[in-house]
């Protein structure tokens, strides 16, 4: 499980610690240049260190990790946090969807009048 000695390639680990759901899209985030370590761009066969600097853009957000300890196969979520520190800002606050305006049920269609006003409540004339 663990790798004392040498270097883990770079996609391997972020699957390995959870930081993806696949290794595939670790691979496909490396190649599409998402993935830099200690601040280069770096490729999915990137031989990682211990104390190396991680930034991976996924899912809206970048998360910034640092290794605390090499591994080359996929661990439970409380093995994978003790393997590296998490200097990640917080997650943006979820955005509030407006409410949409509902008519009542069997109210039919709206009148021309009413298609106006609601043109207006949505920001239309």
């Amino acid at each position: 499980m663990t790798a004392n000695e040498g270097s883990v390639r770079v996609d391997s680990w972020i699957w390995s610690v959870r930081l993806t759901k696949t290794r595939s899209q670790a691979a496909t985030a490396t190649r599409g240049g998402h993935v830099k370590v200690n601040g280069e761009r770096v490729k999915a066969a990137h031989a990682l260190r211990v104390g190396d600097e991680v930034r991976l853009r996924h899912g809206g957000r970048e998360r910034i990790v640092i290794v605390k300890r090499l591994i080359r196969k996929r661990v439970g979520a409380p093995v994978a946090v003790e393997c590296y520190a998490d200097h990640s800002p917080p997650p943006p606050p979820p955005v509030e969807v407006p409410v949409v305006a509902r008519r009542e049920r069997g109210a039919g269609r709206p009148t021309k009048r009413e298609r106006r006003e609601l043109d207006r409540l949505r920001g239309g004339r």
